[in-house]
């Protein structure tokens, strides 16, 4: 068997891509402390309890199993606790992520895909960001991801590990077949929560600040579709087993929708109005983030095939139907 260490793997992205290295002939083996992941979504390869901190317990999974590759995603990941506990964003994301760093190149696993964000660019209003663009993250969460990228170029120059880098931008939607979805506790994102208002689960969704500078007065953010994300993601996979190289790459459709017309448009899949108050802005968030790079496209061969903000919604409407997760 081929396998491939995947952290975060019991998470809603990591999740996603456990399918995908499954049907592209990979054993996914989820390494997961299960703090914000799930341990019913992990189906599709062997389960390994641990922290990302936990050196012993990295190194005996690595012994275990010699994946050929590491896709990390483990991470925390909320911009309004980064701004309000730094600390732990620093220590988890990349502490550890240096930890796990540290035990592949030591176990000889020297093909690392990373999951980065968006938010290391920070706020460059009405500009679309492609590779290029300069890193100045508002965040710890923006920040902490950006030094993970950094620590990765060093352990090439010393160690030859090799990376292929992704910064998403926002991720929406659920696996079509509703085997894996997107379920946190709390939510955070917009999509589930727009379904939790709409379903009673919540009274209403709180929309952040309506006087940013765009034609609605709410934030523009790009989505993408979690099934066209994690595609990328074994395109990146293959790229580094073809020996092309360290290479960053932005995960955008290109195109960016406002809070308001997710909502219009939730209401045209789901025929439900979304119940929906206004809340004040939250600290760092950026007014608008789009991408503009074409490279995934043009070297990696990646199409986003469901990233229409009408099937995002549908996929997750079929999910929260009857998906969740239990403890």
């Amino acid at each position: 068997m081929t396998y491939v260490l995947v952290t975060g793997g019991a998470g809603y992205i990591g999740s996603h891509a456990c399918k995908a290295l499954k049907q592209a002939g990979y054993t996914p083996v989820t390494y997961d402390n299960l703090v914000t992941g799930w341990q019913d979504a992990v189906k599709f390869g062997p389960f390994e309890q641990g922290d990302l901190t936990d050196r012993t317990r990295l190194d005996e999974v690595f012994a275990r199993y010699q994946p050929v590759a590491v896709m990390h995603f483990a991470a925390l990941s909320q911009v309004g606790e980064a701004m309000s506990e730094p600390g732990r964003y620093w220590a988890n994301n990349v502490g550890g992520s240096l930890c796990l760093i540290e035990a592949a190149v030591a176990a000889g696993c020297l093909d690392f895909v990373f999951s980065s964000t968006c938010a290391t660019y920070g706020e460059h209003d009405n500009v679309v960001l492609d590779e290029n663009t300069p890193q100045q993250p508002l965040n710890a969460y923006g920040a902490s991801k950006r030094a993970v990228e950094d620590i990765l170029r060093d352990f090439e120059a010393a160690h030859g590990l090799r990376s292929v880098i992704f910064r998403y931008f926002n991720v929406a939607g659920a696996d079509p077949e509703a085997e894996v979805g997107e379920f946190h506790q709390p939510e955070t994102h917009l999509v589930p929560l727009m379904i939790q208002a709409i379903k009673g689960e919540r009274a209403a969704l709180t929309v952040f600040g309506t006087d940013y500078d765009t034609p609605d007065g709410t934030c523009i953010r790009d989505y993408v579709h979690v099934c066209d994300l994690v595609d990328a993601h074994i395109l990146g996979l293959k790229w580094l087993e073809e020996g092309k190289g360290s290479r960053v790459f932005n995960l955008g459709t290109g195109s960016g929708f406002s809070v308001k017309e997710v909502l219009s448009h939730s209401r045209a899949v789901t025929n439900t109005e979304v119940p929906h108050v206004i809340g004040e802005r939250r600290a760092g968030d950026c007014t608008k983030l789009v991408s503009g790079s074409v490279r995934a496209g043009h070297e990696l061969g990646w199409e986003p095939k469901r990233s229409t903000l009408d099937q995002m919604i549908a996929d997750a409407w079929r999910w929260h139907q009857s998906g969740h997760y239990e403890r």
